[in-house]
């Protein structure tokens, strides 16, 4: 069963169902899970994925070197834009604990890819992505709904000068657009996390693998390339970069229902209710790095990305015994539903803030 989001802002009303303990309904999903072995590790498969992603960026260095004299130099530039995100993908399954047993390994990979690799900070990506997964789409506790350049909530939808309006009233339009910028947002995240006065796990390695790799990778681009054609070649890099995590990023949970901060909502539907998948098959599940499985991760947040195709099938007939929705669409009814939420959201529409048709759906009468 799939079910369309719909694009205004949606805040679930919750309370308790009466229809048996949800504990013991994610405890038997998760014993079916366990027991089909898509818990368990595969090392072998993440160890294919690092070579071929680094085989192919060891491929587009050969090619800057040989096509350095020409424009053709910034395709790869939109290549590494590519193979960079691929990393990152990775870098979040290590974060996730879904390549090694060992919590210690996970991080060190992840920490190396990140920062070395990716130059994004693994702390700040930890801490940030932590919030998210315990509080997906919760009001205050969800760090990627709080306000920016895009707000995601109408009562933040606050722009009082004319061109704050104007822009705020579009901003689904703005939205892909302003993802260009988003490789540098990332970039400036991390230095501003490891020289922050905050805590910081492991502070100064971060603060070494990061000028390390900026130096290295900056300096090698300025090195090969005449000056122009390195800022041209960097600005593709970043804007590929920076489109391409958003694009992949964006689709699972904008436009989903938004819970209220003192909602008392159980694990399984929490997860699953603020979630999208986005079908297509395997190219799409390359594409996005299992992303598109976003229900199943955030059920079993260690579950290997080659695992949640199957999971996904038993997650889905779950859902449907128990008339909790499952959403499912298109990569481009994805992308055109965030659009539509965006707009919505930006125009301040006078609704009731406590509307949700999935609300109603699985039963929720009221808050607890």
């Amino acid at each position: 069963m799939t079910a369309a989001s719909s694009p205004s802002t949606r805040i679930i009303r919750t309370g308790p169902r009466g229809v048996g303990n949800p504990v013991s309904e994610f405890s038997a999903l998760l014993n079916t899970v366990r027991d089909a072995g898509l818990l368990r590790r595969n090392r072998v498969f993440y160890l294919v994925v690092v070579l071929a992603i680094t085989t192919g960026m060891v491929a587009a260095w050969f090619g800057v070197v040989m096509l350095r004299d020409t424009w053709f130099t910034l395709l790869v530039a939109a290549a590494m834009g590519i193979l960079f995100t691929q990393f990152a993908f990775v870098t979040h399954e290590f974060a996730h604990r879904q390549v090694f047993s060992s919590g210690r390994a996970n991080d060190t990979g992840g920490r190396i890819l990140s920062d070395l690799v990716v130059g994004i900070s693994y702390s700040w990506w930890m801490a940030k992505h932590t919030r998210h997964h315990a509080n997906p789409n919760t009001v205050g506790k969800d760090p990627d709904i709080l306000p920016d350049f895009i707000v995601f909530q109408e009562s933040d939808a606050t722009a009082r000068t004319r061109l704050g309006r104007f822009l705020q009233t579009r901003q689904g339009w703005l939205f892909f657009p302003a993802l260009l910028l988003e490789g540098v947002n990332l970039h400036r995240h991390a230095f501003l996390t490891v020289f922050s006065p905050g805590k910081v796990d492991k502070r100064a390695l971060e603060i070494t693998l990061l000028l390390t790799r900026n130096v290295l990778y900056v300096g090698a681009v300025f090195a090969i390339l005449p000056l122009g054609m390195a800022f041209a070649f960097l600005g593709v890099q970043l804007a590929v970069f920076g489109l391409y995590m958003g694009a992949s990023f964006a689709p699972n949970h904008k436009g989903m229902p938004i819970l209220p901060r003192d909602s008392k909502v159980d694990f399984l539907r929490r997860q699953v209710l603020t979630s999208r998948n986005i079908g297509g098959g395997a190219w799409v599940t390359q594409f996005m790095g299992g992303l598109n499985f976003q229900v199943e991760h955030h059920l079993f947040p260690s579950m290997p990305r080659p695992h949640l195709r199957r999971a996904g099938e038993i997650v889905r007939e779950f859902c449907e015994s128990r008339g909790i929705p499952y959403t499912e669409v298109s990569i481009l009814r994805s992308y055109a539903i965030v659009i539509r939420h965006l707009n919505a959201v930006g125009l301040g529409a006078d609704r009731d803030p406590f509307a949700c048709p999935a609300a109603g759906r699985v039963g929720y009468s009221g808050l607890a």
